[in-house]
C-alpha cells in the first residue's frame, strides 16, 4: 500500500527512513504547538483552543500535502504570519480576532483560485528571488524583536523609543538562559533544540515558584474557536473597515506565498526532487494543498497555516515521499491531546524560541545580491521597515515600490514586468490612503 501511494522505490526510500524523517521533522517543529498559541493568545482567543486548533491545521495540512502531492513538506501555523495577525491586525488595527480569522479563510480562497488560473505562479516569476529572502529576513527580525519584547530585554523607552531592560529579572534571566540552552542544542544539532529549551525553562519557572501547574483533567476543547471567524465582516458586509481588510486579505496572500515558495526551493533542492530543468514536479498540487491547509485552519481557530523550513530536517535524515509529512500530521494529531497543557508554559520559555526561530530565518538574506543597488535597496527596506514599523505589509509595499523605481529608473525594466508595476501601483495607492486615514 505504501509503494502505490507514495512510490518508495522510485524514490530511493523505505517505510523505516520516512518514519524516522518524519519524527525528525516532528521534533524540530513541535514548539509551535506552544509559541503559536502564546501569541494568538494575545488577541483575546482562548490558549487551550488555538493549541488544539494548532495541532489539527498542523495535522491536516501534514496529511493532506503527503497525500495529494507526496512531498516531505510539513505544514503548521506560520511564524511571522501569526505575528502579524496579533500585532499588527487584532492589536494595531482593533479588528476583532474572529473577523481577522475571516481574513485568513478568504486569504486561502484568493490562493486556491490564483493557484488554478495560473496568476500565482505570474506573481512568483515577477518578483526578483532577492525580495522573497528580504521578505524571510525582515520576517525574522520581526519576530526575534517580538522575542525579545517579551523576555523584557528590551522595553519601551519614551527618549529612544527602546531601551534595554532590567537584566537581573528573574523572568528575564531565564529567557536568556533558554536562549543559550538552545543555541548550544541547536550547534550541537539536537533535533529537538527548541522544544527542549521550552520545557526546561518552564520546569525551571515552575520550580522558582514564578509559574504555578493547576492539576486537572484536560481535553481537547477546540469549541471556542472552531468556526467561530466572521466571514461577512471580512468581506466588509458589516462592520467599517473598508481598505483595511483587504490590504490584510492581501498580506496573508502574499506572505504565504513568500514563505511558501522559499521552503519549496530549499526542501526540494536538498531532496533532489527539483526536475532537470529546474522545475518542481507537482507544483500546482503542492500550492493547492497549502491552500487548502489555510481554510481549515481558519475554520478550526488559527492564523494562516503554511510550509516550514523545518521540512529539511526530514529531509536530510532521508525523508524524501509524502509519508514522511503524513507520519508528522499523526504525530500532531496525538500532540493534540497535551496541546491544554500549553497553558502552563509561561512567556519567558517562548520568548527564547521566538528570538532563535527569527536568527535563524535571517540566514535568507545571503541570497542577496548586496553589491548590486538596483536589488540591495529594496532589500534593504524590506528588510529593516518590517520590524520597525512592525509590519510585514510597509516592507513588502517598500520593497516592491522601490524595485519598480529602480529598475524604472535604470533601465531595466522590461515589458514582463507589468505585473510588478501593477502591484507597485496599488502599493503607492496604499500609503496614500493610509495618509489620509
Amino acid at each position: 500500500m505504501f509503494e502505490r501511494i507514495f512510490a518508495l522505490k522510485q524514490h530511493g526510500t523505505t517505510v523505516r527512513t520516512e518514519v524516522i524523517a518524519g519524527l525528525t521533522t516532528f521534533l524540530t517543529m513541535a514548539y509551535i504547538v506552544v509559541v503559536n498559541p502564546s501569541i494568538l493568545a494575545e488577541t483575546g482567543m482562548p490558549l487551550a483552543a488555538v493549541a488544539a486548533a494548532t495541532c489539527l491545521a498542523a495535522a491536516f495540512g501534514s496529511i493532506v500535502m503527503g497525500l495529494a502531492a507526496n512531498y516531505p513538506l510539513a505544514l503548521a501555523p506560520g511564524m511571522g504570519l501569526n505575528a502579524y495577525f496579533t500585532y499588527t491586525v487584532v492589536k494595531g488595527m482593533g479588528v476583532p480576532w474572529e473577523t481577522a480569522l475571516g481574513c485568513v479563510f478568504l486569504s486561502g480562497v484568493a490562493f486556491a483560485v490564483l493557484t488554478l488560473v495560473g496568476v500565482r505562479q505570474l506573481i512568483m516569476r515577477s518578483l526578483p528571488p532577492s525580495l522573497f529572502a528580504a521578505v524571510g529576513g525582515g520576517i525574522g527580525l520581526f519576530i526575534a524583536f517580538i522575542g525579545l519584547k517579551d523576555a523584557g530585554v528590551i522595553v519601551s523607552n519614551p527618549a529612544t523609543s527602546v531601551g534595554l531592560g532590567n537584566l537581573t529579572s528573574a523572568t528575564v534571566a531565564l529567557s536568556l538562559g533558554g536562549l543559550i540552552l538552545i543555541a548550544v542544542l541547536q550547534a550541537l544539532r539536537v533535533k529537538a533544540a527548541i522544544l527542549i529549551g521550552i520545557l526546561a525553562v518552564t520546569a525551571a519557572s515552575w520550580g522558582l515558584g514564578l509559574t504555578h501547574l493547576t492539576p486537572g483533567a484536560y481535553r481537547p476543547d477546540i469549541s471556542a474557536t472552531a468556526f467561530k471567524l466572521d466571514v461577512g465582516a471580512a468581506m466588509n458586509l458589516k462592520g467599517g473597515f473598508g481598505g483595511a481588510l483587504l490590504e490584510i486579505v492581501f498580506v496573508f496572500l502574499f506572505v504565504d506565498l513568500f514563505d511558501n515558495v522559499g521552503t519549496l526551493a530549499a526542501v526540494t533542492k536538498r531532496a533532489g526532487l527539483v526536475a532537470p530543468d529546474g522545475s518542481v514536479p507537482r507544483l500546482n498540487k503542492i500550492l493547492l494543498a497549502d491552500s487548502a491547509a489555510t481554510i481549515f485552519g481558519s475554520l478550526m481557530g488559527t492564523s494562516t497555516t503554511t510550509s516550514y523550513i523545518e521540512s529539511a530536517a526530514g529531509v536530510s535524515v532521508g525523508g524524501r515521499t509524502g509519508l514522511t509529512s503524513v507520519v508528522v500530521g499523526l504525530l500532531f494529531l496525538a500532540t493534540l491531546f497535551l496541546a491544554p497543557l500549553v497553558q502552563a508554559v509561561p512567556i519567558a520559555a517562548t520568548a527564547p524560541a521566538l528570538i532563535l526561530v527569527g536568527a535563524l530565518m535571517m540566514t535568507a538574506v545571503l541570497e542577496v545580491d548586496w553589491h548590486d543597488p538596483v536589488i540591495s535597496l529594496p532589500a534593504f527596506l524590506t528588510l529593516i521597515t518590517i520590524p520597525l514599523t512592525y509590519s510585514i505589509a510597509n516592507g513588502l509595499a517598500f520593497g516592491i515600490t522601490s524595485y519598480a523605481l529602480m529598475i524604472l529608473f535604470t533601465g531595466r525594466a522590461r515589458r514582463s514586468d507589468w505585473l510588478l508595476f501593477v502591484l507597485a501601483t496599488l502599493f503607492v495607492l496604499r500609503f496614500i490612503y493610509l495618509a489620509k486615514v
